[in-house]
């Protein structure tokens, strides 16, 4: 609504007009300088307090108000958009308009099936500027078919998936049309004390760029969920919400030392993050190569439950037996010997094979392992440098192990040769392997990665096409 001037009206009937048309024009001339006076006052009185210049001396600025101001243009919003089949609409909606509510608890006869969009949210920091990359956390975009970007100055952008490791929760992402953008500084986790204090920035439950702020809590934090185990996490105790998933966690210097990818929602204030170090090394994998390196030991194992035990001596079940170490694998290298106990890897327990897996599939060629061993009745303590796992020991060990090859065809991995008496007699040359138990198959180097990840598994569930027909078969090593 427009304002109007106030004009206080006085009697001037023994002036001449023209008079009267100076005088109203004076006074309207000093209403109007007024009126400016009272708006430049009003509109100071109405900035925002970030507006007003803050002495850089004052007290108020505070190392982390320092820290915040610099690295909080770097951080950004992330919204991956999956479209999926949404529920049945009337055909009355091209009468009564979009929304027609229909009636509850009966389908429409004739109606049309709409897409509709599920969004996700999450966090995460930009590291390189001039290429525009993004570090976050794979699981803010799984499965998303469209990525955007929301920058702290209000500028969106469509972001293309350089590379993403659900082992590591890791992603990479590609700003696309923006260049000398903001980005953070990357730290060094290895020097990380606990105790010194570190500042959370993200997007929980959409409130963007929010801060907080505590402590690191404790360093090389292993948790487990139903995908396995993610290991050498930091543990703070700053608030990390949902939407906070893929956003920096930074010292007081405003570097970056992690990313934040987890909470124990049984309490509060245990949150965990990726050390930098660790998610620098994916993230080079993940540009070079599109993956992670899988990496090995060079050990078969076997599970000391209580039968084997009993059978060696000992008191309590728990652990992996090394059956065989390959000649020249990093094993061999550390002085691994058949016989030996695994108990820990890195200070997390190993109690079966599965553990063992879980622990080595979250490492980074270059980290060194340190493992507590049970050896003739004494703990030894060795270190191993795992090795890359290449695809040529990995068809030799499934040779080995599963007893079967399988080649890549134009129908996709078929077995090639089955060794008679193997655990995998029941195949025959020309079956097409289509799911290793939850993964699909369709290249060997699905197969592959499927083989490295069950590879010490009691059972394994194999989904087999045979003449054109589906079958399950449970193969036991």
């Amino acid at each position: 609504m427009k304002t109007r001037p106030m004009y206080i009206h006085r009697s001037r009937r023994c002036q001449p007009r023209r008079a009267q048309v100076a005088v109203a024009a004076a006074n309207t001339a000093f209403d109007a300088r007024w009126l400016l006076v009272l708006l430049a006052f009003a509109l100071l009185l109405c900035l925002p307090a970030r507006a007003r210049a803050i002495a850089p001396d004052s007290p108020r600025m505070t190392p982390v108000v320092r820290a915040v101001q610099a690295v909080a243009p770097a951080v950004v919003n992330i919204t991956s958009t999956h479209v999926i089949e949404g529920q049945r609409v009337s055909p009355l909606e091209q009468f009564f308009g979009p929304g027609f509510p229909g009636l509850p608890g009966f389908d429409v006869p004739g109606g049309r099936r709409v897409k509709q969009k599920r969004v996700s949210l999450g966090s995460g920091v930009i590291v390189d500027g001039d290429k525009g990359l993004v570090l976050t956390n794979a699981h803010v975009i799984a499965g998303g078919d469209e990525v955007m970007v929301h920058l702290l100055d209000g500028r969106e952008f469509t972001a293309t998936v350089k590379g993403a490791d659900p082992d590591f929760d890791l992603a990479v992402l590609q700003i696309k049309g923006a260049a000398k953008l903001p980005a953070v500084k990357l730290g060094d986790s290895g020097d990380i004390m606990p105790g010194e204090t570190v500042i959370a920035i993200g997007n929980p439950f959409g409130f963007n760029h929010t801060v907080t702020t505590g402590v690191v809590s404790a360093l090389g934090r292993t948790i487990r969920n139903k995908d396995g185990a993610f290991t050498d996490l930091v543990q703070t105790d700053a608030a990390i919400n949902p939407g906070n998933s893929g956003g920096p966690l930074l010292n007081i210097e405003g570097v970056l030392i992690g990313i934040n990818t987890a909470v124990d929602t049984r309490a509060e204030g245990i949150g965990f993050a990726i050390p930098i170090n660790k998610a620098r090394r994916v993230m080079l994998d993940l540009m070079s190569a599109g993956r992670v390196a899988p990496l090995w030991l060079g050990l078969d194992l076997q599970d000391v439950d209580g039968r084997t035990a009993m059978a060696l001596g000992l008191r309590d079940a728990g652990g992996v037996l090394v059956t065989a170490v390959f000649p020249g694998s990093p094993a061999a290298k550390a002085g691994i010997v058949p016989g030996d106990i695994v108990e820990s890897i890195n200070a997390s327990p190993v109690r079966d094979r599965r553990d063992y897996l879980d622990i080595l599939r979250n490492q980074t060629a270059g980290s060194a392992l340190r493992l507590q061993v049970l050896r003739e009745g004494g703990s030894v303590r060795l270190e191993a440098t795992p090795e890359p796992f290449s695809d040529a020991d990995a068809r030799a060990l499934l040779e080995r192990r599963w007893g079967f090859s399988a080649a890549q065809t134009a129908q996709g991995v078929v077995v090639r040769q089955a060794r008679a008496n193997g655990p995998a007699e029941f195949l025959r040359q020309g079956d097409r392997i289509t799911a290793v138990g939850s993964a699909e198959i369709r290249t060997m180097e699905d197969f592959l990665q499927a083989f490295r990840r069950e590879r010490m598994s009691g059972q394994v569930l194999l989904q087999v096409v045979r003449n054109g027909k589906g079958y399950y078969a449970r193969l036991i090593p």
